[in-house]
């Protein structure tokens, strides 16, 4: 089984997170500052670089103003 992080879901996943911040007309950097993080987070979580925990997914649904139900139901979608 690949790592999480390739898996075609999670990416499908991200791609989810990041099209709601992008319809929140946020800017990575925006994001960050929600989070209290640096801006290279949000662009490694978006490049797949980084994997979020469920908690982190949470604070970044919260920080977008996001039901993070939704989220998942794009993902069930997708399959």
């Amino acid at each position: 089984m690949a790592k999480s992080i390739y898996d075609e879901e999670y990416r499908t996943l991200i791609d989810a997170v990041r099209s709601a911040r992008k319809k929140a007309g946020l800017t990575q950097q925006a994001l960050a500052d929600r989070l209290g993080r640096p801006q290279s987070f949000v662009a490694k979580v978006e490049g797949y670089e980084r994997r979020l925990d469920i908690i982190e997914f949470l604070h970044v649904c919260r920080a977008l103003g996001v039901d993070p139900a939704l989220i998942f139901v794009a993902l069930d979608r997708a399959e």
